[in-house]
């Protein structure tokens, strides 16, 4: 029951090329970014990401980017991201851009064994084109299906050796939910406590969800 590693080269040493990475963080908060630069000096590539952003110019998984190591995002925004506007626009990189809430939801499917579901969002756009809709109180849905990863990479405040989280603040943010929806969950976290130190209130993301946990501290 002991999921700590000793380095974030040894938890993420057997990921392989082309693997789905669901990976936490919003903008420059609650990024995995020791886990990032590892999987990077790994040389893992081929990869298709989830993840809200895609990071910024040089840091968090623009490094990843900017290396050519990721062939398709999947996200809500391309932000601030000169690079990966480029590689876009150039067709070096394939984007599915994906409305926030539903594709928070679709991980939350993943991680629910939720199999499918239907939201308003999108329906009426171009996103709706060739897909299935319905209308469901007199508002047209779309049919959306889960986003499962092969390997998430998360971010936490503190952990204990079972792999229960607490995330700090706004760096909750997609962290749980990347977490429930792969089927290799590995975890950097600030502080590793005693079993029993995090009250049940603040396990945000339970160890069930958790394989992996790597101290870095701040």
């Amino acid at each position: 029951m002991d999921k700590t590693f000793s380095s974030a080269a040894e938890a993420v040493a057997d990921i392989p090329s082309g693997s789905t990475l669901a990976v936490g963080g919003f903008g420059l908060v609650g990024v995995p970014i020791i886990l990032i630069r590892a999987l990077l000096e790994q040389g893992t590539d081929h990869l298709e990401v989830v993840s809200n952003n895609c990071g910024v110019d040089g840091w968090g998984l623009g490094e990843l980017l900017s290396r050519g190591r990721i062939d398709r995002v999947i996200a809500s925004y391309i932000g601030e991201n000169r690079e990966f506007a480029r590689q876009y626009l150039g067709g070096e990189v394939e984007v599915e851009l994906t409305p926030q809430g539903t594709l928070a939801e679709r991980l939350r499917a993943a991680g629910a064994g939720v199999q499918a579901f239907y939201t308003p969002t999108g329906a009426d756009t171009l996103l709706a084109e060739g897909r299935e809709t319905r209308v469901i109180n007199g508002r047209n849905c779309l049919l959306e299906y889960p986003l499962p990863g092969d390997v998430a990479l998360v971010d936490a405040w503190e952990a204990d050796r079972w792999g229960n989280l607490t995330h700090r603040e706004s760096a909750r943010n997609f962290n749980p939910v990347m977490a429930m929806a792969a089927k290799l969950t590995i975890v950097q976290t600030q502080h590793i406590v005693p079993l029993g130190d995090i009250p049940p209130a603040n396990v945000h993301t339970p160890g069930v969800f958790v394989h992996r946990v790597v101290h870095v501290p701040a």
